[in-house]
Parts: structure tokens; sequence; C-alpha cells
């Protein structure tokens, strides 16, 4: 690596909101960093500028506002600092996904034409975008009855937040939105391709949302056919078959998304990646033994192995889906950071927001202190951490949130506990399944947004793993695993590395602060934990299906109630 001082932007973008930040190359210090929030944030009721309302378990998004945070963060970066863009060696991306977008062949969404506009599916689907889940059911079923290997590395199931079971819902649902759409592209790839004018498609999403391995590449088009015979040729015919690993040089910046962020054109830009799995090597780990807890929206588990294993309901497993050389294994929470949101806005009584306002504090801290003044099983409540469904390790897209235990003295700081404890116990179920099936864990990372803030949530994860938690430095870790992989595609010649694991020795770094398992806790928290398995087991596995008979009753309930009103 040469002595020039050199930079490299990494850009996140979220569920919410888009996260920009500089990152010196030396010494991965942030130089700065701009948020823009999403002006129309998840879309989930009415489509944009329109009267037409969404079924239930819709989440589409704007893909204006994904340019516009490009417009908005990257020049106050450069204002902030001061610096020079031609310091800026390389630009780097993640992006949640599945979340697929249909274009025409010069990358524009159907949503940004009058024709198609109208059509929820010409709209970027989100990842949390949670209404193909029959589709993933019938595309598991499909593929066990056609005895598909790839379907071990997916932990025998398919989600319904990937790639095909929501390209299958455009076909079905909208054929002529299909057939309009020359590209079906994965989020993370189309900006990708907004910066360099270059189609491709990353390693990552790829494996993880679309089935792809390195050694069979797509399945056959006998099972795209087996969806619909009109499908068998999707891969050659929306889709491209060359795969770009991670680290490398998509492209370079176009004149025109130079002048959209103040910068100089012809800056290498990285191949795209999850904004999860750029996490990763942000949290110090480039080798195998150590879970990466990216704490958000939602939450991801990240492990890497020198071999295969077969880990039931895991979300993925990838060669060379975040490291070169090594497996990469995925598995989730689909809610975590935003069901804690949801009882904020939904279930804290006014009193409770004026003493937070009185004391000049914000409601999430309040409730935290009261809720740490409890001990663990004091509220004698327990919860299912289901409320966005089950990812990990049941896979059940139609599985809701339970709370148990409430009496006429129940207080709002012991059901925020409740929740806290349920999304560690969701967290301790996929870490034993891990162990359980051969995948060695000795350390535990936690990166992410808002939720390592939350010294409650971390001390709650070490008692109830038993392990010391320790936290990744940098706020944003995806981000700064985006500028990393942008550090990697310019390369050592030109102020970068030449490796991911270079980049992450230098540039990754972690807290002093860890948290410490107390043995007292451990103990109650075992007992918590039983109770939570029973539960689990229970109405995870089938023996009570109310939850997906109320689910069923809802959506037909409400969509008699849409029906009557159009």
């Amino acid at each position: 690596m040469s002595g020039k001082k050199n930079f490299t932007i990494g850009i996140d973008f979220g569920t919410e909101s888009a996260r920009a930040i500089l990152v010196d190359v030396y010494n991965g210090n942030l130089a700065a960093s701009s948020i823009y929030h999403y002006p129309h944030g998840v879309i989930t009721d009415k489509l944009p500028d329109s009267d037409i309302d969404l079924d239930p378990d819709w989440a589409l998004q704007h893909p204006k506002d994904y340019i516009n945070a490009l417009k908005r963060t990257v020049p106050k970066l450069l204002a902030e600092t001061k610096i020079n863009p031609d310091q800026i060696i390389g630009i780097g991306i993640d992006f949640t996904g599945s979340t697929v977008i249909p274009t025409t062949a010069d990358g524009t969404p159907l949503a940004l034409i009058d024709e198609y506009k109208q059509d929820p599916h010409a709209w970027p689907k989100l990842w949390k975008h949670h209404a193909a889940q029959d589709k993933a059911e019938q595309l598991t079923q499909i593929a066990a009855d056609r005895f598909e290997t790839f379907l071990d590395r997916y932990g025998g199931k398919i989600n319904a937040e990937w790639f095909f079971p929501k390209v299958w819902e455009i076909y079905d649902e909208s054929s002529s939105i299909y057939h309009a759409a020359d590209r079906l592209i994965e989020a993370s790839d189309w900006m990708v391709w907004q910066l360099t004018g270059v189609e491709t498609r990353n390693l990552c999403a790829a494996g993880y949302k679309a089935l792809w391995s390195k050694s069979e590449g797509f399945p056959l088009e006998t099972f795209f056919g087996a969806m619909d015979h009109s499908l068998a040729n999707i891969v050659d015919e929306k889709m491209k078959r060359e795969i770009t690993p991670l680290g490398e040089q998509a492209g370079y910046l176009t004149e025109t998304a130079a002048k959209w962020m103040k910068l100089i054109p012809g800056i290498p830009v990285a191949t795209g990646i999850l904004d999860g799995h750029a996490a990763v090597p942000a949290g110090t780990v480039a080798e195998p033994g150590k879970m990466v807890l990216i704490l958000g929206t939602s939450f991801v588990h990240m492990v890497l192995s020198k071999k295969e294993y077969r880990v039931p309901g895991m979300c993925g497993m990838v060669e060379d889906g975040i490291v070169p050389g090594l497996i990469a294994y995925e598995a989730g929470q689909a809610g975590g950071g935003d069901h804690f949101s949801w009882f904020m806005r939904n279930a804290v009584p006014g009193d409770y927001e004026r003493e937070a306002r009185k004391r000049k504090i914000n409601l999430f801290s309040l409730m935290e202190e009261k809720a740490a003044a409890l001990e663990p099983a004091e509220s004698g409540l327990v919860a299912l951490d289901w409320w966005n469904g089950n990812r990990s390790i049941l896979v059940d897209g139609d599985l809701t949130g339970l709370l148990l235990g409430y009496s006429l003295k129940t207080k709002p700081e012991e059901i925020y506990r409740a929740l806290l404890e349920a999304t560690v116990f969701g967290t301790r179920k996929i870490f034993e399944t891990f162990i359980a099936s051969g995948v060695p864990i000795n350390e535990i990372i936690v990166t992410g947004g808002e939720p390592t803030k939350n010294d409650l949530l971390l001390n709650i994860l070490a008692n109830v793993t038993r392990m010391e938690i320790k936290v990744a430095d940098c706020p944003y870790t995806s981000a700064l695993g985006a500028a990393m992989y942008a550090a990697v595609a310019a390369g050592d010649a030109k102020g970068g590395y030449a490796t991911i694991q270079d980049a992450s020795k230098h540039m990754a770094h972690l807290k002093r602060k860890t948290y410490i398992p107390n043995n007292n806790d451990k103990k109650t928290y075992n007992r918590l934990y039983s109770e939570y398995t029973l539960l689990h087991d229970y109405f995870g596995y089938g023996h009570n299906n109310a939850m997906k008979r109320l689910k069923n009753l809802r959506d037909t309930t409400l969509e008699k109630k849409l029906r009557s009103t159009q």
C-alpha cells in the first residue's frame, strides 16, 4: 500500500435510510458520515401519488429515494471534510436483499414509467415483502419433489424474502409487468449499474438470494419451467449468468453519477454486496469460528467456515460469499429493531412520553432504564419474536408474534423487556443450531445500528448465550464493509488492499468495552429459554396453527373491506 493518504466511500442502503461514510483507507478512521431518510420510507399501504391500496404483507420502495440518497449524502461528506475528490480511490455499496427491481433494458425502473407506475408489481419489492410466501412454499415443494441438491444449502426451505418467489409473484399476478421488464435485478446490482453504466450480478446476492452456487451455477431450466413453462429461460431472458466476485471492480464512475455526488468520473466502483454480509469484515472477522451478529431492523447472523455443514433453517451457505476461499453461512431473524420500534410507536402510554419529554431523554432511553431495573423473569412474561415472521430456523413468514403471561399488573417496561429477551432467545436458537450442526462458534461480535447502543439488550445477549459479547467500533459497519471492498477493488497499487483480509486487518476495529455473562442471570434465563423453546416448537412446528388461521382470517377480512371501498 502506498504512503499517500487515500479514502474510500461506502454507502449502505438500508430499510428506512441510506448511510454514506468517508473512510481513511490506511486505518479505517471515519472522516465523515451522512444519513438520508427515504421520504417514501417503506411503502405498505398505498402506492405513491395514488389511491391504489396494497394487500397485506406488501413492502415496496421508491427508486428515486435511492438516487436522491446519493445526491444528498456524498456531497455532504466532501463539504464537511474538504477532502479533494482525487483522494477518493474507490466507491462501494451494500443493499438490503432480496430487493427486486423490474427495469427496462437501460436500467430504468418500471415504477418510474407512466404506463406501469399504477401497478404495484412494477415497484421495487423490499426484502420484507412477504406477500410471496405461497410462492416460496411452492418453490420449496418443487425443489423437494425434484430432489434438487441446492435445497440443502438453504436449510431445506426457500424463503419468501428471496429473489425467485418475488419474481414468480410478478409473473403470476401481473404478467404484463413481467413481460415489460427486460431485466429483473437485485437492488445492489441496480445501484452499481446506475453508478457505472455496467450491468453486473454480484456473487453475494446471487448465492444467498437467487439459488446460485459457484460449483453448480443457477438451477436448471427444467426447475424454473416447473414453476411455469414460460419461466424456463428466466435467467437468460431477464438476468445474467456471469457472476462477479466480491471486491472486484464492477466498472468506473460515470460522468452522470459523478455529477450527482460532486465527484470526478473514473473512480473504481466495487461489486455490490448485501448489507449484513458487508458488516462481517467490518466487524474484524475474516476467518472461521466467529459469529457476527448484525443488529438492525432485522437481525442477521453470519459465520465463516472452511467446511460445508448442513444447518437446518439457515438462509444460505455460499462459497466465497464474504471472504474468498471460505464458506459463509447466513441465518437471521425477520424482526429485530423494527418490533422494538413498533412497541414504542403503538404500546407506550402517554404518561411515559410526558416523563421522557420532562427529563429531556428519548423514549427508548426511558424504557431501557425502566426495563433494566427489572430482574430476569420478574415480569412473568415470555414472548415469541415473530412480529415479522420467522426467518431462521423455521423459515416461515406466516408465523406471528406472541406474548404470554399478561396480568392486570403488567407494565410497559415489562413488555419491552420481554420483547428484548424473546429476540435474544431467537438468536440463541440459531446459535445452538449452528453448533449442533458442526459449525464451530467461539466468539460473538455485534455490529449494526441503533440496537448496538442498547446496553440492556447486549447484557441480555451475553447472559442468554453465555458468551462474552464484543462490539464493532464503527457505528456504520455495513457502510464500512462496503468501503473496505472498495479499497480492495482499487487494489494495493492504487493505495488500497490486495485482499479483504488485509483491508479488515487495517480498517476494522472493536470497542474496548465488552459484555460479560452474569452467572445468576444465566440460570434464570436458562429457565425462561426452556419456556421459549416449548412455545417455539408448539407453534413453529405445526402442533397448533392458530397463528396462521388468525392471519388468514385477518387477510380475508381486510380483502373484503378493501373490495367494499372500491
